[in-house]
């Protein structure tokens, strides 16, 4: 008898411990998509990543000897998570070709599959298509310099929020943001370097007529897979820098101006972007136009003694101030091998102040790109031509190579 209820009892046992399933981790490492660890059946997840750009350029300015550059243009270190029951993420990246390292830092909280907030500094909404790329995914070794003449990193501090309204045939993608108005790393060097200005407030609308593009293709410009059917979304961004300090309103107390009594008085700094973005069996098409302008002016002057105002003309020499066009066009084969052109073009909103930031100038790109193992590794060669009509042509030549681990 004792014998039969013990092995009753192990049987049971036994039972229970076939039917408790043990939860399933893992580690694995891919290179482009880094180290990857997951707990509990993949509810959790955290990502050792980066990346490394050796770079060689050479600029030749007409009637100089030309220069030439070799360094890490840029070279990344980020860690990344998810937790899916809580419906949290976060990421941090650092830059280790710059002194100041810190390029995003920021949490996300999804409440919904088409909501998203993040808190912390980022990628900001308020500028062009292309600066909403991640560096790992230009199509050429720098930005266009529609890109670099009205923003820098790109990156801000604040809050951000974004919506997907529709399905599969078409959807809007409402986004906005309360950012610092500084750019990246606000806070200063420390208690008394504060910013005179207020926030900087920043809204995009993305529509996409045809639906969204193939899941992980609209990181990049390139079209990498290879969309059977047209994919498109038409955007517009526009921001208020309440107070701007820096001369694309990423800047830190880069200089002050003043009021009649001594006091601070910064300019407020405004953006209005347009673009848009095409897709169709590896041939893509970007197109963007900015226009950047200045409020704020009357009763400013240069210093805190009011004995020089400053003329209208003359705040475009501390905020860049006109507009800027590019289009860009390529094809990307499915051997991973890519082909571009683009062709860019700045206006000063003031031609007659020689000292303005912005300065008339067109130019052109030629591009040619070999992609390995998706966009994980890759060599790209580039040419760009400059034209101003007041300054030396000038033309630069690039060759960048990328590993992603």
């Amino acid at each position: 008898m004792t014998k039969n209820i013990l092995l009753v009892l192990l049987a049971s046992t036994a039972v229970v411990t076939a039917q408790i399933k043990p939860s399933k981790s893992e580690a694995k490492f891919e290179l482009g998509s880094g180290l990857l660890f997951s707990f509990n059946d993949d509810a959790y997840q955290f990502r050792i990543g980066g990346m490394v750009q050796p770079y060689m350029g050479m600029e030749n300015i007409e009637g100089s000897d030309a220069d030439f550059y070799l360094n890490s243009r840029r070279s990344y270190f980020n860690l990344g998570g998810k937790m899916k029951e809580e419906n949290v993420s976060f990421f941090i990246q650092l830059d280790f070709s710059l002194s100041d390292p810190l390029l995003d830092a920021w949490i996300g909280f999804h409440p919904t599959e088409k909501m998203n907030i993040y808190v912390g500094q980022k990628q900001s909404i308020a500028n062009n298509r292309e600066m909403q790329i991640m560096e790992t995914h230009l199509q050429y070794p720098g930005r266009s310099l529609l890109s670099t003449a009205f923003s820098n990193t790109g990156r801000e501090l604040g809050l951000y929020v974004d919506y997907y309204l529709g399905g599969e045939a078409f959807g809007i993608k409402p986004q906005i943001a309360i950012t610092s108005g500084d750019g990246r790393n606000s806070f200063g060097t420390d208690s008394r370097d504060i910013d005179q200005g207020g926030f900087k407030y920043a809204a995009r609308l993305d529509v996409y007529p045809l639906g969204q593009f193939a899941s992980g293709n609209e990181e990049s410009i390139a079209d990498f897979a290879h969309e059977e059917s047209l994919k498109m979304v038409l955007g517009g961004a526009a921001s208020f820098n309440d107070g701007a300090s820096g001369a694309r309103g990423e800047g830190h107390n880069l200089f002050n101006l003043y009021n009649s009594t001594g006091g601070f008085q910064q300019p407020d700094y405004r953006q209005v972007y347009g673009d848009a973005l095409m897709k169709y069996k590896g041939f893509s098409f970007l197109g963007e136009y900015v226009v950047a302008t200045s409020t704020n002016l009357d009763g400013t002057f240069r210093s805190e003694t009011a004995s020089d105002a400053l003329l209208a003309t003359e705040i475009s020499e501390y905020l860049a101030l006109g507009s800027a066009f590019n289009v860009q066009a390529g094809y990307l084969s499915r051997r991973g091998y890519g082909f571009d052109a683009r062709y860019f073009g700045l206006s000063p909103e003031f031609d007659l102040n020689a000292a303005s930031i912005i300065k008339r100038q067109t130019g052109w790109s030629l591009g040619l790109t070999k992609h390995l193992k998706g966009n994980a590794a890759k060599v790209q060669l580039a040419y760009t031509s400059f034209a101003n009509e007041n300054l030396p042509s000038s033309s630069f030549a690039e060759i960048l190579f990328q590993v992603m681990f």
